[in-house]
Order: structure tokens, then C-alpha cells, then sequence
């Protein structure tokens, strides 16, 4: 390995040393026990960010937190409670004394399958997770973001560029929050506070895997995406690195794919006879 690299433990590979990028910044990353959000904190801390670390209780909040040492907290909490989101926020200024950065990165991806199977539970569930929590979170935070001069990054989809059939709910939650990111963009830009959106294609995370559908969707994934790969939790987690950092000092309002060309090679015929569920786990 040369000087020019360095090796990163969590998966192992020699990536190119770019500093620590996010020094002295204060993250909050919701849903950040699990998946993209685990693997965000661990390279958030790795670049030099201090982080408040969300998921519901069930979660593993505090091992997160713990394997970062002094750089991480815990804050478990279901966030689509109103106090809650407020509380989670003020944990962060309590502790750290500002807020840099705001992950909104909780979500869920319930089966849905056609609309009419759909009850108004599940509709109510996804919404919760995927919009309410962004909404409640965002707004408790915007009055430090603008303090500091942040940034809000939400994870969006490629569904939500294209759509998703089987899962209409989830797309069009994701679609609201690209529309929510851009919007932020354009209002809070005078406050110099940026807002992007990384729009994942599919991802190997353990909730594909503990559901059984993890090679289901690596191979569906070889067929559809012309990288012919699922992307991993850490590819997600670099572009959320690049976006949160002064590197990404004039990107505001962009929507970014991030799904290994997949929405350039999707046909009209896919997204009117598949209506099964991939197995793909997106958040």
C-alpha cells in the first residue's frame, strides 16, 4: 500500500486518503444503527465528525455509538413522534454544542404489492418512517443548521425518480422527500444552508439478507444494472461524505443517483409487467 492509500477496516479495502474531510463537524444521522446509516456514522467518524447516532429502540443505538468511542452518542427514539424529534436534536446541541450536518436517513420498505392490497396501515407506516420522521427532524434542526451554516442530506431513492412497481407508497414517499430536499435547496440557500438528496438503486443490507433475499436480488441485480452489482452500504455512505463536506461547497438542490446506471437502463416494459417485489432493500 502506498502512502496515497489507506486502509479502511470496516470492509477492508485500500481507498484513496483524502484527509479528514469532516473535522470538527457535528452530525445527527437518523436510522443510523442499520444499513446505509451504520455504515454513514462509522465513515462520518472516520473523516472526523463527532455524531449523534438515532434508531428506534430495538435497534443496536448504542453499540453504534459505543464503536466510535468519544465521537458518538446515543439517541434511541422513534422519531415520528414530534418530542421526540425535537429531543433528539437537543441531545446533539447538549452534548456537542451545534449541529453541522442532518442525515435523514430513517425509513421503511414494507411489502405493499397493487395499490388495492394496500391497507391504510401500512400507507400510514411508510409515511411515518419515510416522511413525517424527515419533516419533524428537519424542522427542529434548520434553526442550528443555519447557525452553523449546514447541510441536510436526505436518502432518496431511484424509485423515486422512476418508480417503483409493488411498491407505489414507498416510491411516491421518496419522490416527496426529492421535492421536500429541493425546496429546502432554493429557501435556505440565503441562510447559506445546503440541501441534497443521494438517491440509492439497490443495496445488500441486512434486512435483504436476515429476509432471505439476498441472493435473489445480487442476481437480479447482475441482470438489470449494467455495473451488475448490488451497491454496498459504504458506497452509499462515501457519496453522503462527499456531499456533507466543504468538497461539496456548490452542490445544493441535486438529486443524486447512486444506483450503478440502473435508471438509464430501465425499460417502459419492467415498470409496466413487474409488479412482484425485488428483494432489493432500499432506504
Amino acid at each position: 500500500m502506498t502512502g496515497a492509500e489507506r486502509t479502511d477496516f470496516s470492509t477492508g479495502r485500500g481507498e484513496p486518503d483524502r484527509g479528514r474531510r469532516l473535522e470538527g463537524k457535528v452530525a445527527i444521522v437518523t436510522g443510523g444503527a442499520t444499513g446505509i446509516g451504520r455504515s454513514t456514522v462509522e465513515r462520518f467518524a472516520r473523516e472526523g465528525a463527532r455524531v449523534l447516532v438515532n434508531g428506534l429502540p430495538d435497534d443496536p443505538v448504542e453499540e453504534v455509538a459505543n464503536a466510535i468511542g468519544d465521537a458518538g452518542i446515543a439517541y434511541a427514539a422513534d422519531l415520528t413522534d414530534e418530542s421526540n424529534a425535537e429531543s433528539c436534536v437537543a441531545r446533539a446541541i447538549s452534548v456537542f454544542g451545534r449541529v453541522d450536518i442532518l442525515i435523514n436517513n430513517a425509513g421503511a420498505m414494507p411489502d405493499e404489492g397493487l395499490l388495492e392490497h394496500v391497507g391504510t396501515d401500512c400507507f400510514e407506516q411508510i409515511l411515518g418512517a419515510n416522511v413525517r420522521t424527515a419533516f419533524l427532524t428537519t424542522r427542529a434542526a434548520l434553526r442550528h443548521l443555519r447557525e452553523s451554516r449546514g447541510v441536510i442530506l436526505f436518502s432518496g431513492s431511484e424509485s423515486g425518480v422512476n418508480g417503483k412497481p409493488g411498491h407505489p407508497v414507498y416510491a411516491g414517499t421518496k419522490g416527496w422527500l426529492h421535492a421536500f430536499a429541493r425546496s429546502l435547496a432554493l429557501a435556505e440557500a440565503a441562510h447559506g444552508v445546503r440541501a441534497n438528496c443521494v438517491c440509492p438503486g439497490p443495496v445488500a443490507t441486512g434486512l435483504v439478507e436476515e429476509a432471505g433475499g439476498l441472493q435473489r436480488a445480487r442476481e437480479s441485480a447482475r441482470e438489470r444494472v449494467p455495473l451488475q452489482r448490488m451497491a454496498d452500504p459504504d458506497d452509499i455512505a462515501g457519496l453522503f461524505a462527499y456531499l456533507a463536506s466543504d468538497e461539496a461547497s456548490y452542490v445544493t438542490g441535486a438529486l443524486v443517483l447512486i444506483d450503478g446506471g440502473e435508471s438509464i437502463a430501465k425499460g417502459s416494459a419492467e415498470g409496466r409487467t413487474d409488479t412482484r417485489s425485488a428483494g432489493v432493500c432500499r432506504v
